[in-house]
């Protein structure tokens, strides 16, 4: 099953040249969601190859300008384009409040029906679910209530070992019954226990999303043995008590964090405006995370 994240928006705070505010889109199984929207999101859409009609769900971390003002443009984009299914948003309590007054002012009636659910920076919590992927939140620790997210896939049904069973001329029909684990009688008298025609399916994989946050180890229990971690790293290192004074992270930190979450990959974005080149902020990781890299505009990542 398909599971990888592509970077739209990699900027912290402004966007600056080649590096836009955030914003990620998550592929599970060709069903995709919307992790942040920053300003010019939906030019990045556009830009990569992605069509807006195709995302159902929408995820907004917090409500710092750099992680939403792409938002209400979006949205205005897919009634433009005479978009008529629902669309679910996942968001601080006061984001609907400000969507409604901008669709107000511009006397803007939008021709679908918009799900929106609030959720708090208070205690993790599991805010979706669907036949693919769990979403839970994860506290962050930001100037204003933030959250970041984890998606993880739910456990598929055990594998068929097709070879055996085509040898062996079993029906089809009981192939369903097998994945699900049962053993079988079938009417000639023959039994299959289904640990001989089976094999257990992949691990679920999990990815953590970590938008805006001091790294104070508080979120660390939420995100413990991702396959991929995305992490903030707005500074180098040398500016860590510029990073205390604004709730945010440095490289180190961010590896550090993957270091000690068991992490298998780490994934370092929101990087100050200040950088024109981002090579330091990765060479200052990599010596405490091998396996880190620069979540960059369009780049793919397998989970």
């Amino acid at each position: 099953m398909k599971f990888e994240v592509t970077i739209l928006g990699s900027s912290s705070a402004t966007p600056v040249y080649n590096r836009n505010p955030s914003a990620q889109l998550l592929n599970c199984n060709e069903k995709f969601y919307l992790i942040d929207c920053g300003e010019g999101t939906q030019q990045q859409l556009i830009r990569f190859g992605f069509k807006a009609s195709k995302i159902d769900v929408v995820f907004i971390s917090h409500l710092h300008g750099d992680h939403y003002f792409g938002l209400i443009g979006l949205l205005s984009t897919m009634h433009l384009n005479g978009r008529i299914k629902p669309i679910r948003i996942y968001g601080p309590p006061a984001l609907m409040e400000i969507l409604e007054l901008q669709f107000k002012h511009s006397e803007t009636i939008i021709r679908y029906p918009i799900e929106f659910t609030p959720i708090t920076a208070d205690v993790p919590k599991l805010i979706f679910e669907n036949s693919d992927l769990l979403v839970s939140t994860i506290v962050l620790n930001h100037r204003i209530p933030c959250t970041g997210f984890t998606f993880t896939e739910k456990k598929r049904l055990r594998k068929v070992v097709l070879e055996k069973l085509e040898a062996e001329n079993v029906p089809l029909e009981y192939y369903p019954l097998l994945k699900r684990g049962v053993d079988l009688t079938l009417p000639d008298g023959r039994v299959l226990l289904n640990k001989d025609y089976t094999v257990d399916s992949d691990k679920p994989r999990k990815y953590a999303y970590c938008s805006d946050t001091l790294c104070d180890g508080s979120y660390f229990e939420e995100i413990k043995n991702c396959d991929t971690l995305y992490h903030e790293a707005t500074f180098l290192h040398e500016l860590l008590e510029r990073a205390n004074q604004t709730h945010h992270t440095t490289a180190l930190q961010a590896a550090e964090t993957a270091l000690n979450t068991g992490a298998t990959k780490l994934l370092i974005g929101h990087f100050s405006s200040r950088y024109k080149t981002l090579l330091p902020l990765l060479e200052e990781a990599l010596p405490v995370f091998e396996n880190t890299q620069l979540a960059t505009e369009g780049s793919t990542f397998s989970i």
